[in-house]
C-alpha cells in the first residue's frame, strides 16, 4: 500500500533545530541534474563542484514571516518570506527519502493556501530554470516567469547572482497570483 503524504502543520521551536539539516539533505537532489553544473553541498576549494550556499539558520528560520512544515519529525518544509508586498517562497526543501511522492506539491499548495488567507495577491519565488523540480515545477503550479524583476525582488536575484548561485546554473524569478474571493 503506498505511503500518505505526511501532514503539512505549522512549525513548532523544536522543529527549527531540524531544518537546516533536512535543506542540507534535499540540496544533495541537485547533483546531477540538468540545468545545474557540478552543484556539490560544502564542496571544497580544489574539487570540481561549485558550492551550494549554506541552509538557513536556526534564528534566520526563527525569523521567517511562516514556516510550514510535513512530518514529525519534519521531512519537507516551506519557508515563506515577504518581498514588495507578496509572499515569497524562500525554500521548498523535501528529504531526498521523502522526495517523488507529492510532498513538494502538497507544502507548495498549503503555502499559498496560507499566503491567500493571510491576504496577500501573489506569491514569488527564485529558482533554477531548467530543474524538473524547480522551474518547470513551479510552472506546472500556476507560478509564470518574471523577465526583468525590479524592485526587492530584484535586488535578491542580484543577491542570488553574488552569492554565486547563477554559476550552478539559470535562475528565474517567478510569481503566482493567488485567487481572492
Amino acid at each position: 500500500m503506498p505511503r500518505a503524504v505526511p501532514a503539512v502543520r505549522e512549525a513548532g521551536a523544536e522543529d527549527l533545530v531540524l531544518l537546516p539539516d533536512l535543506e542540507a539533505a534535499s540540496d544533495t537532489l541537485l547533483a546531477g541534474m540538468p540545468g545545474v553544473r557540478g552543484a556539490g553541498a560544502g564542496a571544497g576549494a580544489g574539487d570540481d563542484h561549485l558550492p551550494l550556499p549554506l541552509p538557513a539558520t536556526k534564528a534566520e528560520l526563527a525569523a521567517a514571516r511562516h514556516i510550514l512544515v510535513a512530518g514529525e519529525p519534519p521531512v519537507g518544509f516551506a519557508r515563506i518570506e515577504e518581498v514588495d508586498g507578496s509572499a515569497h517562497l524562500e525554500q521548498l526543501s523535501v528529504h531526498p527519502a521523502a522526495a517523488g511522492k507529492g510532498l513538494g506539491r502538497v507544502l507548495l499548495k498549503s503555502a499559498l493556501d496560507w499566503a491567500a488567507a493571510q491576504g496577500y495577491r501573489s506569491m514569488t519565488l527564485c529558482t533554477f530554470a531548467e530543474v524538473p523540480f524547480n522551474a518547470p515545477f513551479y510552472r506546472s503550479c500556476g507560478f509564470e516567469v518574471v523577465p526583468a524583476p525590479g524592485g526587492e525582488l530584484g535586488a535578491l536575484r542580484d543577491h542570488e547572482r553574488q552569492l554565486g548561485l547563477d554559476a550552478l546554473g539559470e535562475r528565474v524569478a517567478m510569481r503566482c497570483e493567488l485567487l481572492r474571493t
